[in-house]
């Protein structure tokens, strides 16, 4: 006698998945507008502080993406971290790690690099992979798969900032992981302060 399994789909990361599909709609519509959507939205550059757009675009850039490849690049890693990073920190604290990614990210070209426009979810992908790193930490010791992912990543960054000239911000990946690695220490930190 076969007994049959009801299969539902489980909404298992409502910000991870949430914040993938604003950047999909925001994809759409900028495919639908022919960039005006994305350019008047979606993206950060250096305009006036007396324009409230100016702060909107401080942490709307990360939703923008420029074609298919590219937001299907940020996704792939978002989609296979996010779910994990958000069991173990919660949906909240993931809100807050996006946020301060986009702030951060989008004060720093907006200050260091008046005639660059950023947009894409790429330093939010790489806080989440240096995040990641963070899951064995133990007190007093350095996970060598932070160091390795550290190395890797981020000297990949570096060295193609330096060294080649194309339209990925380097930069804006440096700050994602460096603020994906704060995160993770002092998260890992605060759990052990209480134990």
């Amino acid at each position: 006698m076969k007994i049959k399994k009801n299969i539902t789909i489980n909404f298992n990361a409502p910000v991870v998945l949430g914040f993938s599909f604003i950047c999909l709609i925001a994809l759409l519509l900028g495919m639908i507008t022919r960039g005006n959507s994305t350019r008047i939205l979606f993206i950060t550059y250096r305009d006036s502080l007396l324009n409230p757009m100016t702060y909107l675009h401080f942490f709307s850039h990360v939703f923008g993406h420029q074609n298919w490849a590219h937001f299907i690049g940020n996704m792939s890693y978002i989609l296979l971290l996010g779910p994990m990073l958000e069991e173990k920190h919660g949906g909240k604290k993931l809100v807050e790690i996006i946020l301060i990614t986009a702030l951060v990210t989008g004060l720093v070209n907006f200050i260091f690099f008046p005639r660059v426009s950023l947009c894409g979810a790429s330093g939010v992908v790489f806080a989440f992979i240096l995040l990641t790193s963070f899951t064995s930490f133990k007190e007093g010791e350095i996970p060598l798969t932070f160091i390795l992912v550290a190395l890797i990543f981020l000297g990949q960054q570096v060295f193609e900032g330096v060294s080649i000239r194309n339209n990925v911000s380097n930069l804006s990946h440096i700050i994602g992981g460096i603020v994906g690695a704060v995160f993770g220490y002092c998260l890992n930190m605060k759990k052990k302060d209480r134990y």
